[in-house]
């Protein structure tokens, strides 16, 4: 039986838990003549079925998995399994194709000699499906039959289900805290595997990348992991040629629509500016590739550069800055509204401009939102990764020149990952490393913005 299936029969006994506990709350106000009991007919209906669905679906998620590996030892265990391959991707092959047939996947085999593993896999899949009916079976009645047994008029059902409720909101919260956790402790254990092998410092002084995913092993050479182009390469694309795009286009577009658009033009302006946050990275790394890039280099050429390359950082960065300047106009046009109209009001009435008025009370009021905006469209632009694959190559240099092709560090752990190397070399753990140095700079660009908005908060009457 699938998670889905026994899924949707926890829901249905749950289901039919409610409706019996409700009826039965409904006969304790008939019993006691119309006199008022302790909670209501509802809360006494969650109160049986949270009994009869929490179990049964915590068991139904743990036996999904667990069913999954006692079919492949029954199956396994079978005469019909003694000619498989000991190991290796073929004999995986024949046994998904076996699976395949037994549960109606598939007509046929392509492989003949797993025909003869579609019997037990039939066997083994009825004999555990049974299995783990009767159990949930048994579970749901049994916490049905402990929460029927507690209702009663003076029950406080109410006070149980709002535990529960609140016990939920509170696993929920603690899902993001606790995914973080667990990349940060993968990063961590990968990254010090790494240090094992090549040096902190090499790694993080080195100018010369250039790992070898086919010789490098638990050994490799030190000097080829230098990764501080790979550091400058994010820095002066996500950072330099990007900001300068994004930050005076973003505010700009914020201190327009804010104080100088009308009505009609902000309601149609502001959704298409932000539409482009919306666009798939994809796209523009296409959008790069295709037009922007081969237009830098016959400005280029016109200029008189020798042989310019058709991938550069400046096209990446400029695609980049584009993509998000709708978080530093969002975030800014957004801070720039939240500021008292009193105080743009008493800057008019002593006699400034509405250019002084922005100049000098709203940005500087505004400043922490900003900030804010900035420093988060700095952490998207150094993640991009899409962008840079397609327009700025993967060439790591130490290079000022933004007509030269650049790597970043989100490339680099994209071609180390998705390589021929084992899960053990170098190449392979090097990923980890830049991910976890990168995963760093991010934290400090929120410290960095976390204490310029402390500085400049004001409070406003």
């Amino acid at each position: 039986m699938s998670a889905s299936t026994l899924i949707l029969l926890v829901l249905g006994l749950g289901l039919a838990g409610w409706l019996v506990a409700r009826s039965r709350a409904a006969m304790f106000r008939r019993a006691n003549d119309g006199k008022r009991i302790a909670s209501l007919p509802n809360y006494h209906a969650w109160y049986a079925a949270l009994w009869i669905v929490v179990p049964t679906l915590l068991f139904a998620l743990v036996w999904s998995q667990i069913a999954d590996n006692l079919v492949i030892q029954h199956v396994l265990a079978s005469p019909a399994a003694a000619d498989l391959p000991a190991f290796g991707m073929q004999r995986q092959t024949m046994l998904a194709e076996a699976r395949a047939v037994a549960t109606g996947a598939a007509s046929g085999v392509f492989n003949p000699a797993a025909a003869d593993l579609v019997e037990p896999f039939e066997e083994a899949l009825t004999r555990y499906n049974i299995i783990g009916m009767v159990v949930t079976l048994l579970i749901a009645l049994a916490g049905g039959a402990w929460a029927f047994l507690r209702l009663k008029p003076d029950f406080r059902a109410h006070t149980r289900v709002e535990r529960a409720v609140l016990s939920l909101l509170l696993i929920a919260s603690l899902v993001a805290i606790l995914t973080t956790l667990g990349i940060v402790a993968s990063l961590v254990f990968e990254t010090v595997r790494f240090f094992g092998m090549v040096n902190p410092i090499d790694f993080l002084t080195g100018v010369n990348w250039s790992p070898n995913p086919m010789t490098d092993g638990s050994n490799p050479d030190p000097e080829r992991y230098g990764a501080v182009p790979l550091f400058w390469g994010t820095f002066f694309i996500g950072v330099v040629i990007a900001m300068i795009v994004a930050i005076p286009m973003g505010m700009m577009s914020a201190i327009y629509l804010n104080q100088y658009a009308a009505p009609r033009v902000r309601t149609w302006l502001k959704p298409a500016l932000e539409v482009l946050a919306g666009v798939p990275t994809v796209v523009y790394g296409y959008f790069a590739a295709l037009t922007i890039a081969p237009a830098i280099r016959d400005i280029a050429m016109s200029l008189g550069v020798q042989n310019p390359s058709s991938e550069s950082a400046l096209a990446a960065g400029l695609v980049m800055g584009v993509m998000i300047i709708p978080f530093v106009s969002s975030m800014a046009d957004d801070s720039i509204a939240a500021v008292p109209q009193a105080m743009k009001d008493g800057s008019l009435a002593m006699g400034a401009t509405q250019n002084e008025t922005i100049k000098r009370v709203l940005v500087p009021a505004a400043l922490p939102g900003i900030v804010a905006g900035i420093m988060l469209a700095i952490s998207r632009a150094i993640g991009e990764t899409m962008i840079v694959v397609m327009a700025a190559s993967a060439t790591a240099r130490l290079s000022a020149n933004p007509l030269e092709a650049m790597t970043t560090v989100t490339y680099q752990i994209v071609a180390n990952l998705t390589g021929e190397a084992s899960m053990d070399s170098a190449s392979t753990l090097a990923a980890f490393a830049l991910g976890f140095v990168l995963f760093l700079v991010t934290l400090v660009l929120n410290i960095i913005a976390l204490r310029i908005v402390k500085r400049f908060r004001e409070a406003y009457e």
